[in-house]
């Protein structure tokens, strides 16, 4: 398999991860509350994401690093707004 379709593959994988994440953030969003949402599992979550990105900055791979990124930022919205409500 070429290395192009590999990362499309990766990447469409991704966006489909990424889009798991965006039904809790704008629920908490609009709620306004970070009630009966799991803390730990966004805690979790970001650090996860950090290794995940390392990682993929160290093989290069596109993929894993814009998935990882997406990812981060939606898991860092979470812990803000868990600071905020």
């Amino acid at each position: 398999m070429s290395t192009f379709l590999t990362e499309l593959i990766g990447t469409l994988a991704g966006i489909l991860s990424c889009l798991t994440f965006v039904p809790q953030v704008v629920k908490t969003w609009k709620a306004r509350s970070f009630h009966g949402v799991s803390l730990l599992m966004f805690v979790i979550a970001f650090l996860s994401t950090i290794l995940w990105l390392i990682y993929g900055l160290l093989i290069h791979s596109f993929s894993v690093v814009f998935t990882n990124v997406i990812v981060m930022a939606l898991t860092l919205t979470m812990l803000v707004m868990r600071l905020r409500f």
